[in-house]
C-alpha cells in the first residue's frame, strides 16, 4: 500500500506540544466509555518520539496499565529525559487524565546500526490474508453471538484492519490450545516515516494478544462472567516494517493462574521476516455476572 492520503490511525496518534516535555494526544474518534490501551500505547511513543534526534528509531518499549482511560477525553503526556548517549536515547513517559496517571511507559530508541542476525522462520500453517474474511465480515457473520456492547463497539469504524487466522471467542467459545495467529494492517495509507509506522505497531500490538491466555477455557473478553484488563505490555522492534501492508502476529499463552493470564506474541511481514516481538500479563478474572 502506498503512502498517499494520511489515514485515520497517523492522525489518532498524533500528539500536540503544549509545553516542553508535555504534549497532548486526541481522544477515541467516536469512542466511549474505557480508551484502548493501544490507544495509550503508540500516543506515548509519538511524544518520546518528539524529543529525540531523527535519526535514532524506537527499539523496546515496556509499559504498566495504571488506570483504565477515558476514550471521550484527550490525554496529557509528560516526557522524562532519562539518557541522551551516543547510540540510544531513554525516555519514560507518565499519561495522565483527571491528574492522575492512566499509564507510565518506559522506551529506548536507538542510531541504526549493523550486526549478528538470526531470527526463526515464520508459522507456515496460518492462512494468508487474501485467503480470510474480515474481521467486519465475521461480525455480519456471528451477530447474534455478540453481546450489544461488544456489537457497539466493533461498529466503531476502528483504523486497523484485522483477519483472524483462527475463530475464538466471541465468534467460537470451543476451548482450543493457546496458540491464535491473525494478520493485521492499517486500513489507510500511513506516511513514509519509520517511527510512525513503530508508534502505529505499538498501537496494533495491544490487540487481542490476552485473548490467547483464555482460549483453552474457551472464555473471551466480552463474557459477561470474565473481568479483562491488560497489566502491562512490551514490546520489541527488531526491523523495518510498514503497518500499512498486511503483517502476521503469531501468539500463544504459556500459563495462567492467580486471575491472571501471560501471552507472548511474533509479528512477521509477509515476506517472512521476524519484525517485532511482545509479551503481556492481564488481568483474567472470572466473577459471578450481573
Amino acid at each position: 500500500m502506498q503512502s498517499g492520503k494520511i489515514g485515520g490511525l497517523a492522525k489518532l496518534l498524533d500528539v500536540e506540544q503544549i509545553e516542553n516535555d508535555f504534549y497532548r494526544g486526541m481522544a477515541t474518534p467516536g469512542g466511549a466509555g474505557r480508551m484502548f490501551g493501544g490507544q495509550a500505547l503508540g500516543q506515548s511513543v509519538m511524544a518520546a518520539m518528539r524529543t529525540v534526534p531523527d535519526d535514532r528509531i524506537l527499539h523496546s518499549l515496556h509499559a504498566y496499565f495504571i488506570r483504565a482511560g477515558d476514550a471521550t477525553a484527550p490525554v496529557l503526556y509528560q516526557i522524562h529525559r532519562d539518557r541522551d548517549g551516543r547510540s540510544f536515547n531513554t525516555r519514560r513517559v507518565v499519561a495522565l487524565q483527571n491528574g492522575k496517571p492512566i499509564l507510565n511507559l518506559s522506551c529506548s530508541f536507538q542510531v541504526e546500526e549493523s550486526g549478528l542476525s538470526h531470527h526463526p522462520d515464520m508459522p507456515d500453517d496460518f492462512p494468508q490474508p487474501d485467503d480470510l474474511p474480515s474481521e467486519a465480515e465475521l461480525n455480519e457473520r456471528h451477530a447474534d453471538k455478540l453481546p450489544e456492547r461488544l456489537r457497539h463497539y466493533l461498529m466503531v469504524n476502528r483504523p486497523v484492519e484485522l483477519r483472524p487466522c483462527i475463530l475464538r471467542a466471541p465468534y467460537d467459545h470451543t476451548p482450543r490450545p493457546p496458540r491464535y495467529g491473525m494478520w493485521f494492517r492499517a486500513k489507510e495509507p500511513l506516511p513514509d516515516d519509520a517511527n510512525t509506522h513503530r508508534a502505529a505497531l505499538a498501537f496494533a500490538s495491544d490487540m487481542g494478544l490476552l485473548a490467547v491466555s483464555m482460549m483453552p477455557h474457551g472464555k473471551g473478553f466480552s463474557d459477561a462472567d470474565m473481568q479483562c484488563a491488560s497489566l502491562d505490555h512490551a514490546l520489541w522492534l527488531h526491523g523495518d516494517l510498514r503497518m500499512d501492508d498486511w503483517l502476521l502476529y503469531a501468539t500463544d499463552s504459556p500459563w495462567a493462574g492467580g486471575a491472571r493470564g501471560f501471552a507472548r506474541g511474533q509479528i512477521f511481514t509477509r515476506d517472512g521476516r521476524l519484525v517485532a516481538e511482545t509479551a503481556q500479563e492481564g488481568l483474567i478474572r472470572q466473577v459471578t455476572p450481573r
